[in-house]
């Protein structure tokens, strides 16, 4: 069989498209300074809803990386845990003898120790 030879990850770039590098990676930034909540999934849907940016991959980078570069990346997976565990310490407050949600919150909060150890 032959072998087949990697494609570079650089798309092609729109003529449409009227942005450059630095244009974007000062946009992302702006993004994260203006609202530090924000994660690298919801600056994606602002650069595609309101620059018309469809992927950063046109431009060879990814949004994790320029976050990285500039030490600001946030980890989801860690945000997104922290508020599953808020969400189901509320419920178990209103019903103590909700069984499932006990087990729920137990596994949770493993995962979230896991993620917590994994990214120290």
């Amino acid at each position: 069989m032959a072998k087949t030879t990697a494609k570079s990850k650089k798309i092609d770039k729109p003529v449409w498209l009227k942005y450059t590098d630095k244009e974007v990676k000062e946009i992302i930034l702006n993004l994260i300074k203006k609202d530090s909540e924000i994660t690298s999934e919801k600056i994606g849907l602002v650069l595609r809803d309101t620059y018309g940016i469809p992927k950063t991959k046109i431009y060879g980078f990814k949004i994790n990386q320029v976050l990285k570069e500039a030490k600001l990346d946030k980890s989801a997976d860690l945000k997104n845990l922290k508020n599953k565990v808020k969400k189901l310490e509320v419920h178990l407050e209103k019903n103590k003898q909700d069984k499932k949600t006990q087990r729920a919150l137990m596994i949770t909060k493993a995962k979230l120790r896991k993620v917590e150890k994994y990214l120290a």
